[in-house]
């Protein structure tokens, strides 16, 4: 799903960027409520951020990478972790690109994500190129999902990978 956000362009560069995991619900600008082989998830876009909503059990888990006002937690390379019986797996990347290249990347990813009836992006007036985009998928018994948040003003490009799946217990895993 492609849809334009009607707001001002607020995260300005990606080292504004933080992570952060099990934050409320942010309001969002866009949705996309999925279900995944039992699991339902929810893939928000937050202005030129995102917050997938992971719902368990015992609650809602949540991944946030956005401008945190007061966030001490930059956006790391690479998280593990366990979250009650899941594990989480999170890496990010910054990849910089020449201003040709930043708008083939730009246009193959948006061709990719609005297509996929798992995807959800939104485009930022004032460029085609300014856009933040959402990607899930259900394999192997995980959750995974992809994001990017595109700032073309300096040509770089955020990509974010994750992993959630159930924890099996150790006598499963030594067969």
């Amino acid at each position: 799903m492609l849809t334009t956000l009607n707001t001002a362009y607020t995260d300005t560069r990606a080292a504004d960027l933080a992570w952060a995991l099990g934050r409320e619900p942010l309001p969002a600008l866009a949705t996309l409520d999925l279900e995944l082989a039992g699991v339902k998830l929810q893939l928000r876009l937050l202005g030129a951020s995102h917050q997938v909503l992971l719902e368990e059990e015992r609650g809602i888990c949540s991944e946030t990478v956005a401008c945190i006002p007061g966030s001490s937690t930059p956006l790391p390379l690479g998280v593990a972790k366990r979250v009650g019986d899941w594990e989480y797996e999170f890496a990010a990347r910054v990849e910089v690109l020449s201003p040709g290249s930043f708008a083939g990347r730009a246009q193959e990813l948006l061709a990719l994500v609005s297509d996929h009836p798992q995807g959800l992006a939104g485009v930022f007036p004032g460029s085609p190129h300014a856009f933040t985009a959402l990607l899930a998928q259900y394999h192997e018994g995980q959750v995974h999902w992809r994001t990017w948040h595109a700032y073309p003003q300096d040509g770089q490009l955020v990509a974010t990978r994750t992993k959630v799946g159930v924890r099996m217990p150790a006598a499963a895993t030594a067969n």
